[in-house]
């Protein structure tokens, strides 16, 4: 890989980052900004709007031979992974079900050998299997709570994200970065409305704040990353963007650490610079097989 080709490589791949980076936030606004016990509804906000908007602003219908591989890639990536990422949320400590959720890259990997005969390389594998230890280290603790539907749900997600990432990779959908974005976004918010309106509370009368926060998710925590993420797996290897989702639980704990004076300790800290060190591990790995 020549200087050029590889400063473009790094280029997308912190632009890509900057997706799991936002996400990472997530938690602290639900938890600081958004009326209490309402998941679905936050899900159903954070991706239904942005999905609009952008297909608004694109104004693209997709062929008609790529309709059953939006809809599928539209549940995968966006309707039932909210879906399943708010019940593991709620029904376990958010270590563990960050812990479930890092097998990602894994599963990535799994799928890739499987079905595509492409054998990861040893150090893109180890670094992957660090990843998990690191988010281990840096999140569980001997009063973490398994619960069997909790762990169910995390896994499920995480399998359902690993297949989505993949399979956008794998199809190379023809269609603009903006557009690919705005049907899932759609497609997933429509999935996700009718969840939302048997299972949640409906919304009180919403404060400045409050307001403020949702625009956030929809805005920055879905059309933004979304779109950000959607170009990463247009452009780099599927194993790459698997991994950086790592750094949405590592946001997540530094957020907690520098706005809400959570504690981080020596071993966390640990943990903590062990999954930074495998997500640049996997990134150069496969900078260098390109």
């Amino acid at each position: 890989m020549n200087a050029t080709s590889s400063w473009g490589y790094w280029r997308d791949v912190m632009l890509t980052a900057l997706a799991p980076a936002i996400w990472g936030s997530t938690y602290i606004v639900t938890t600081q900004g958004l009326p209490p016990d309402r998941p679905f509804t936050a899900a159903l906000i954070r991706v239904l709007p942005a999905g609009i908007l952008l297909l608004i602003f694109t104004r693209c219908l997709p062929d008609r031979r790529q309709w059953w591989r939006l809809l599928v890639l539209g549940a995968l990536n966006i309707g039932v992974f909210q879906a399943l990422l708010f019940v593991a949320a709620y029904r376990l400590p958010g270590g563990l079900a960050a812990v479930l959720s890092a097998i990602q890259p894994l599963l990535v990997m799994l799928l890739a050998w499987a079905v595509d005969g492409r054998v990861p390389a040893r150090v893109t594998l180890w670094s992957a299997v660090a990843g998990v230890a690191g988010m281990a280290i840096l999140l569980l603790s001997p009063q973490t709570v398994f619960e069997p539907v909790g762990i169910a749900a995390a896994l499920l997600g995480a399998a359902c994200m690993a297949a989505g990432v993949w399979l956008t990779r794998r199809w190379q959908m023809n269609m603009p970065v903006l557009a690919l974005t705005g049907w899932q976004l759609l497609i997933g918010g429509v999935m996700l409305l009718p969840v939302a309106l048997w299972v949640d509370p409906p919304l009180p009368v919403l404060t400045m704040s409050q307001w403020a926060a949702y625009a956030y998710l929809c805005l920055a925590g879905a059309l933004l990353a979304y779109t950000l993420w959607f170009r990463g797996v247009a452009r780099l290897p599927t194993v790459a963007v698997a991994s950086l989702g790592l750094l949405s639980p590592l946001t997540a704990v530094v957020l907690g650490w520098v706005l809400l004076a959570q504690s981080i300790t020596g071993t966390a800290l640990a943990g903590l610079v062990v999954v930074l060190v495998s997500v640049f591990a996997v990134q150069r790995t496969t900078a260098r097989a390109r």
